[in-house]
């Protein structure tokens, strides 16, 4: 947990989420998200945004729907105030941008007369960004040339404060936010503004997220059809020529994964080439690492082994995981440097280990025809021509088969643990919510290891695992995720590419079964 000076001044950032899709959340927003330790967030936050936040901040939610409000305003205004003055570092998380129809306004004044420090930092706002995700610019030369961005909801008991008499003489493109529950009366609004019934408009449901929806009619049946499409909020209206322009520029639905959530549970460090991978595809990534690894301190084994890496006591040095050849590195420059792998042959268990030694100039010399443990240890021992002292530098639990195949053939081997993997706890209720809601048959959790299936069970408790369909890099993490009830697809080979390849494989079989 991060501790707190108690002389140190609070501050509150007043920070826009984006649309949704985390990726579109700008650079500051994520740094200063990283460094909080107080987040409080709307109901608009997601789960794909929501996973992002440190897991020792505090998390406190203030949203609100309509006729349903966690906190009054002036509640929410004061929470922000006392947490500042505790000497925290305050993250307000607003949907979209805080200025536009988001209170953020408000919830400065309080702060401001207060003599409270805070920072302001714009988001990309839902009433561009959907339009886009959907193919709908909301300017275009040929058709108009202003857009305006309009509240669509009124207050508890008052009328819509809507001109819609110089909306319709603008002639720009109108986008409705927060409108969904007045849809017919807006509509109504603007023909009996001289609106033709006949003009473009469309519906636009959760948009860029892997559930988004796009209903396009025309502004007359524009009630009744997303009234028959059972369109929910959260969801933005868009009425103007640029909506007939939909289906020659949607792009989103045309990517291979479109509609598919991907729940990534490797480490985070480790998971940003498998999450960048899957968005290739279109998938939306929900990133919840379920493991942590933590590098073993002191670590006196290894400082000694390393040393007899330079003696030449050692023929192989075998890493079986991407962290592995991290962690060993950090020890190696501890005590000595890359000289001391002058004499050593260097193995590694798959593509990933192999990839992770580039980044320090180092080459396998061995990699395996099965990324697993048990063929790693035979096909290297069938390799070794004469018995020879074996490094293998690893987690503290760590695969048996792989230490006997190399000791039956006469290897002295140390197995030497260097990192423990310990599981992550989840936000509670937030995997619940990933994997329970209507659409989860559309959601896959991505595992890379039997510990990640592991580390599942553990954090999100919460889950009903016969609800989760687990892509699973080989058959061991499969067994560990169908022995807990999930059903499971292996990929073809134990490579991130390959995992890919099998949860495109999935999301086509579930559809061709709907």
């Amino acid at each position: 947990m991060r501790m707190n000076d108690n002389n140190r001044r609070g501050k509150v950032w007043l920070v826009g989420a984006g649309p949704g899709d985390p990726t579109l959340m700008t650079v500051r927003a994520r740094e200063m998200l990283a460094q909080s330790d107080v987040v409080v967030y709307d109901a608009l936050i997601g789960p794909a945004v929501r996973s992002l936040i440190p897991s020792d901040a505090e998390k406190i939610y203030v949203g609100k729907r309509s006729g349903r409000h966690t906190l009054r305003q002036e509640e929410i205004n004061q929470v922000l105030l006392d947490k500042a003055l505790e000497g925290k570092r305050v993250v307000r998380l607003k949907g979209g941008d805080p200025f536009l129809f988001g209170r953020g306004g408000e919830e400065l004044e309080l702060l401001a007369g207060s003599d409270i420090d805070f920072e302001i930092i714009p988001g990309i706002t839902s009433a561009f960004a959907v339009p886009a995700y959907n193919g709908i610019p909301v300017t275009h030369r040929d058709m108009c040339s202003s857009v305006h961005v309009i509240t669509g909801h009124r207050r508890a008991g008052g009328e819509l404060d809507i001109d819609y008499d110089a909306l319709v003489r603008g002639g720009g493109t109108l986008v409705f936010l927060m409108g969904i529950s007045n849809l017919g009366a807006i509509a109504d609004g603007l023909m009996a503004a001289g609106m033709s019934g006949d003009t473009p408009a469309a519906v636009l449901e959760r948009g860029t997220t892997a559930m988004q929806r796009r209903v396009s009619v025309t502004l007359s049946s524009i009630e009744a059809a997303a009234d028959a499409a059972m369109v929910q909020t959260p969801a933005i209206i868009v009425v103007g020529e640029v909506c007939a322009l939909a289906d020659r520029f949607s792009w989103k639905d045309k990517m291979p994964l479109s509609d598919v959530r991907a729940v990534v549970t490797r480490p985070r460090e480790m998971a940003s080439r498998l999450s960048s991978m899957l968005r290739e595809e279109g998938a939306e990534v929900i990133e919840l690492p379920t493991i942590v690894t933590k590098k073993i301190s002191d670590n006196h084994r290894i400082h000694q082994a390393i040393e007899g890496l330079g003696r030449g006591d050692y023929g192989w040095l075998v890493f079986t995981s991407p962290a592995g050849v991290r962690v060993f590195m950090e020890e190696l420059t501890e005590v000595s440097d890359i000289r001391a792998l002058g004499g050593v042959r260097i193995a590694a268990i798959g593509q990933g280990s192999a990839r992770e030694l580039l980044r320090y100039g180092l080459h396998a010399d061995m990699i395996p025809s099965v990324y697993d443990g048990e063929t790693l240890g035979r096909e290297l021992a069938q390799v070794i021509k004469e018995p020879c002292g074996i490094l293998v530098p690893r987690a503290s639990i760590g695969n048996k088969e792989l230490i006997h195949e190399l000791e039956q053939t006469g290897n002295t081997v140390d197995d030497i643990p260097t990192y423990d993997t310990l599981y992550e706890q989840v936000e509670p209720g937030l995997a619940e919510e990933i994997f329970a809601e209507q659409d989860s048959d559309r959601t896959y959790a991505v595992f890379t290891s039997a510990s990640t299936v592991r580390g599942f069970l553990a954090g999100c408790s919460d889950v009903q695992t016969s609800n989760v369909k687990a892509v699973c890099i080989g058959k061991q993490t499969a067994a560990e995720a169908e022995s807990a009830g999930m059903k499971t697809y292996v990929a073809g080979k134990a490579t991130l590419e390959d995992l890919v390849a099998a949860l495109k494989a999935a999301a086509d079989e579930e559809t061709r079964i709907e």
